[in-house]
């Protein structure tokens, strides 16, 4: 028998902190369909290019970041989103310290 996840508020800002040089990431739930992730970016840093065979979208929760896909750049600002295809090349860069939520669909 599966079990609900417990359901409860969340302060996405607050989940994840900062941390000189670094991306720090957060897993917010996970199911066979699909995951949600919290990213925390340094400035300057980035995940380099790569592909997923599922959607993505990417939410910004503050700062600024660049999200390359098949080699056009998107700036990013707070509270803004762009869907990231399946299977086309893309990478995410600080352009200032910056949180996102990623949420992958696999179904």
């Amino acid at each position: 028998m599966s079990t609900a996840p417990k359901s409860e508020v969340l302060n996405l800002t607050s989940l994840a902190d900062y941390q000189t040089g670094a991306v720090v990431s957060r897993q917010i739930t996970k199911a066979e369909a699909g995951n949600v992730t919290l990213f925390a970016f340094d400035d300057g840093q980035e995940l380099s290019e790569h592909t997923a065979p599922f959607d993505a979208l990417v939410h910004l929760l503050e700062g600024e970041a660049e999200v390359k896909i098949s080699g056009i750049p998107f700036l990013l600002k707070a509270g803004e989103a762009i869907i990231m295809p399946a299977d086309q090349p893309h990478a995410v860069k600080a352009v200032k310290q910056f949180k996102m939520v990623l949420t992958m669909i696999k179904a």
